[in-house]
């Protein structure tokens, strides 16, 4: 079950969780690279520093906070919604409907979940710009956690319990390596996504793919009973 690489052996796997941002899409859409110039200038305008600076800022936020918010909130006692969306409302026109990706999601037995560090309206409006509204079951956002983001251990207590998972018959699927380690640690199977994914040595990372779509297709999965 821990071999990388596509035919996974995820039969066990009841309840499929994924990340939204850079997961169901590629990062060569360059999609997050709106938002993050979005924040970037909601930093400068907050605290009056330069381009550099402000980027700066927001990373080290990012990394010590897990979301820009909420160091933001955190240091700067930032409205949280008004920012969500301003640094959302950016073009869709970069996001379409993956064929390949509809079918392998569509496959997959038991219940398809999206557990984001973004907003709900966010959510709502990706999964429509990539014509997977009707392919996932329900989404797990930031105000479902509480505005306490991943990789907080007790946000994914929650989601879990929210949704009634089962962690040993669980996978999550994730851009980002340091969101698996809460993952693995309750028993799920994880996944890292993305051009890194190869790269990473990680021991709670079970399985690595550049693509979503081809490991989906490859992995071997339980067969739904005939009615």
């Amino acid at each position: 079950m821990r071999g990388p690489g596509p035919g996974a052996d995820l039969r066990h796997v009841e309840t499929w969780i994924f990340d939204l941002d850079n997961t169901l899409y590629p990062p060569g859409a360059e999609f997050m690279s709106l938002i993050e110039g979005r924040m970037t200038e909601y930093v400068m305008r907050e605290t009056g520093l330069a381009w550099d600076e402000a980027h700066a800022l927001q990373k080290r936020y990012l990394g010590e906070h897990g979301t820009t918010l909420a160091g933001l909130m955190a240091n700067h006692g930032v409205e949280p919604m008004g920012f969500l969306e301003e640094v959302h409302d950016v073009s869709h026109d970069s996001l379409s409907p993956d064929p390949a990706l509809q079918a392998a999601l569509a496959r997959l037995p038991g219940r398809r979940l999206v557990f984001t560090n973004g907003h709900s309206g966010h959510a709502t409006r990706v999964l429509t710009s990539l014509g997977l509204t009707d392919l996932i079951d329900d989404v797990f956002h930031l105000e479902s956690a509480g505005l306490t983001p991943k990789p907080a251990p007790e946000t994914y207590a929650r989601m879990a319990a929210r949704h009634g998972v089962h962690p040993m018959a669980a996978a999550f699927f994730e851009d980002t390596e340091r969101n698996l380690a809460p993952a693995e640690a309750l028993g799920m199977t994880t996944i890292l996504v993305g051009p890194h994914a190869a790269a990473s040595t990680a021991p709670f990372v079970h399985h690595r793919t550049e693509a979503l779509a081809p490991f989906l297709d490859a992995a071997r999965i339980k067969k739904e009973s005939a009615a």
